[in-house]
């Protein structure tokens, strides 16, 4: 499996980076050496931190928590949307709108937009409108649905972020430092290291090996979800067997009546031998008074 993965990344020209006059310093520890003017990453490096980001996908999306994609460059488009949607994650792709996450609340209110516009259109083709009205209502929910179609299920804030060319997507990384949202970038050799929490060293303006990367991300996210599902059949079950085993604790167990025993030996009732010497009941009569005390 690790040949296999090796040898794609290989073939996808994951290793070349960018010309030797551009590069940034703080990529040093992952260079292997240059050619030609033009670096060359360590592959080694590569699958470190490829291994490492998939490990915490799979244990950040089997606790619950999603993973958004964020590439809104022209080679990392077509891969994401083509690739993440089958693993039920959310991406963006078309332009960082600033305060997605910082300013979510908003978001979500024009994500509701949207999906109110889509239901007119759906029901009566905006035909209950003006043309004027239907013209302006079509430009306001295609310009939302090319921005925000790929979070439009994003209920809450994302587990992590996956960032194609972290000085393309700058926005969106300070937004996620700033709500400690962890980071994993795919970083060529002229991007800062730094600004990421798991840095994937690569050549990211090559299609072929941002598919490369972003294939073994989703299978991450696949792994993680199977493995949620598990865990929240588990607890389904452990709960169905908790309850059943109360209700059958409660039809076993006799009920016990909280009314006083009438003829309990401790209030003086009639036993097997005879009256008890306690209080009289109301079976037995009572003597009639002597004479004297008459």
């Amino acid at each position: 499996m690790a040949n296999t993965l090796v040898q794609d990344l290989i073939e996808a020209g994951i290793h070349f980076g960018q010309r030797s006059s551009g590069w940034n310093p703080k990529m040093a520890p992952y260079i292997y050496g240059k050619r030609n003017g033009i670096h060359i990453i360590d592959i080694k490096e590569t699958i470190k931190g490829l291994l490492l980001a998939k490990k915490f996908i799979a244990k950040t999306v089997s606790d619950g928590k999603d993973i958004c994609f964020v590439g809104t460059k022209r080679q990392a488009k077509s891969v994401l949307e083509t690739r993440v949607p089958d693993v039920k994650m959310h991406w963006v792709t078309e332009r960082w709108l600033g305060g997605t996450l910082t300013n979510f609340r908003t978001i979500r209110s024009r994500l509701k937009r949207m999906i109110e516009l889509e239901g007119i259109e759906a029901n009566d083709n905006f035909a209950s409108y003006s043309k004027k009205m239907e013209s302006q209502l079509r430009r306001e929910m295609k310009k939302i649905k090319r921005n925000l179609d790929g979070i439009r299920n994003m209920e809450k804030l994302p587990g992590a972020l996956v960032v194609i060319d972290v000085r393309h997507e700058a926005t969106a990384l300070q937004e996620a430092r700033k709500l400690g949202i962890p980071t994993i970038c795919l970083i060529d050799t002229d991007g800062d290291p730094e600004a990421a929490d798991i840095p994937i060293p690569g050549n990211d303006d090559s299609m072929r090996s941002i598919d490369v990367v972003v294939r073994e991300l989703c299978l991450a996210c696949a792994e993680g979800r199977q493995m949620r599902q598990g865990t929240d059949q588990a607890t389904t079950g452990a709960a169905e067997g908790a309850a059943q085993g109360a209700a059958g604790e409660g039809q076993q167990r006799p009920r016990r009546s909280r009314r006083p025993s009438q003829y309990s030996a401790s209030a003086g009732g009639p036993t097997e031998g005879g009256s008890g010497d306690g209080e009289e009941t109301r079976d037995q009569p009572r003597p009639a008074p002597s004479p004297a005390s008459a």
